[in-house]
């Protein structure tokens, strides 16, 4: 790689351009770029445009923290993840539980409803323990 090269590498880098359009400007391979970048901690240029306010401020459903909403995007309820957390496991009533099964459990023949797992088998763990040993064999 030449000093010329070089140089056009590190004018571009500052640019803006990725590694691929590096290479097919200069000349030369996409990992060639990429080395010579990585080993003299050139890095790409920021993006000067960041996320859009759109104007509307919103408060996180369980600190009351202001949000910025971002134009074009889905509204955000909650500040963070905790926050998320925190307020789905205080509100469990408005969870909208979609994956709710009906069995019959094969030991003692009651019908049961279970969230979730749908490979359950087994209305208690009595009547599993029951069925897996109804031979006389041990539980410890």
């Amino acid at each position: 790689m030449t000093d010329g090269q070089k140089q056009q590498i590190i004018r571009l880098r500052a640019a803006g351009d990725g590694y691929g359009r590096i290479a097919q400007k200069v000349g030369i391979s996409v990992n060639t770029v990429k080395s010579f970048c990585r080993r003299n901690k050139i890095e790409e240029a920021p993006l000067e445009q960041s996320a859009v306010f759109s104007g509307e401020i919103t408060y996180c459903e369980n600190c009351g923290k202001e949000i910025r909403q971002i134009a074009k995007q889905k509204k955000k309820r909650f500040c963070c993840d905790k926050c998320r957390n925190d307020w789905w496991n205080s509100h469990l009533d408005l969870v909208k539980r979609k994956a709710i099964y009906d069995f019959k459990c094969p030991h003692c023949g009651k019908e049961f409803q279970i969230y979730g797992d749908k490979r359950r088998k087994y209305c208690s763990h009595e009547c599993f323990l029951a069925e897996r040993f109804k031979d006389g064999g041990v539980h410890e």
